[in-house]
């Protein structure tokens, strides 16, 4: 994979029900997902920004700002300012309708 899926540029929102072994399945914001009280996410954009939306405070999603950058074999490396570790994600799949990856580091 030389270039990213185009799908990948968008917002995500983790459809936990639907994890399976080691895969994280996102969706669209925009899907019909059922009742939460919350949900992890993460946005992808063209330029390499990235911004991570983890569960603040009562369960409102916060955000923060990354990069992203596509490596060997289907990985994105995400990295992040100040104290937040960085991460690297495998995609398993990723279309209009959903985003699978698995969590390396």
């Amino acid at each position: 994979m030389g270039e990213p899926p185009s799908g990948l540029f968008r917002s995500w929102l983790h459809s936990y029900e639907e994890d399976h072994e080691d895969v994280r399945v996102y969706r669209p914001d925009d899907f019909p997902f059922p009742p939460a009280r919350g949900r992890r996410g993460m946005e992808f954009a063209p330029d390499g920004t990235f911004v991570d939306h983890p569960l603040g405070r009562g369960d409102a999603p916060g955000a923060v700002p990354g990069r992203w950058r596509l490596v060997p074999d289907r990985r994105i490396e995400l990295t992040f300012d100040g104290d937040r570790p960085d991460r690297e994600l495998e995609i398993v799949r990723c279309d209009a309708d959903v985003l699978q990856v698995r969590r390396l580091t």
